[in-house]
């Protein structure tokens, strides 16, 4: 069975190397859906609660949102950057509350003070799905990732391998400890 769940973020990039007018910055709202699939807990009888899904998701796609997302060798870094540093908020500003946690991965950098995100590979649907599987994929049972941005949509398919330990009472996961965030359920220990 599957639990989806759609996460909106509001983001400009370019298309950096493209011909014509995706060379500029863009802004832009993407549609980001993710399908998990799982067992049906008999406690809770559904998959994974997707208001915790959401949750789980958001904690870290919230550096995309309201983010400039940049091409590593994109020549406009360096000059955003300074633009950053001149105005005091390279390291962040007190008003940003909106942020997760800083993240490195193969394909993206997130550095959530100054609402930047750089990634590997031109920002493209397929790629942000890219991206959000291997954030994602060690906490949730991702069966499916859909990405639309304006026009552009694509979709991938995921294998389901995790056994994620849930909580019997609401459903989510359960933390390194074998307890639940939620309601403090704890694992009997076997």
């Amino acid at each position: 069975m599957r639990s989806i769940t759609t996460l909106d973020l509001q983001y400009a990039h370019r298309f950096y190397g493209f011909k014509g007018e995706a060379q500029y910055l863009h802004g832009h709202t993407g549609v980001l859906t993710i399908e998990v699939e799982d067992s049906v807990e008999s406690g809770v009888n559904m998959v994974f609660p997707c208001n915790e899904i959401q949750k789980t998701a958001w904690g870290v796609l919230k550096n995309f949102d309201h983010a400039l997302i940049l091409r590593e060798d994109d020549p406009l870094l360096p000059a955003v950057l300074d633009v950053y540093e001149k105005q005091g908020i390279r390291n962040g500003a007190p008003q940003n509350q909106m942020k997760g946690p800083a993240f490195k991965t193969e394909l993206a950098t997130a550095y959530p003070d100054c609402r930047l995100v750089v990634t590997k590979e031109t920002m493209t649907v397929e790629g942000m799905i890219k991206i959000v599987y291997d954030l994602l994929k060690d906490k949730l049972n991702i069966a499916k990732i859909t990405f639309t941005s304006g026009v552009n949509a694509a979709s991938a398919e995921f294998q389901t391998d995790n056994k994620i330990d849930r909580c019997p009472l609401c459903g989510i996961a359960l933390d390194e400890n074998g307890v639940c965030p939620k309601c403090g359920y704890r694992k009997a220990d076997k």
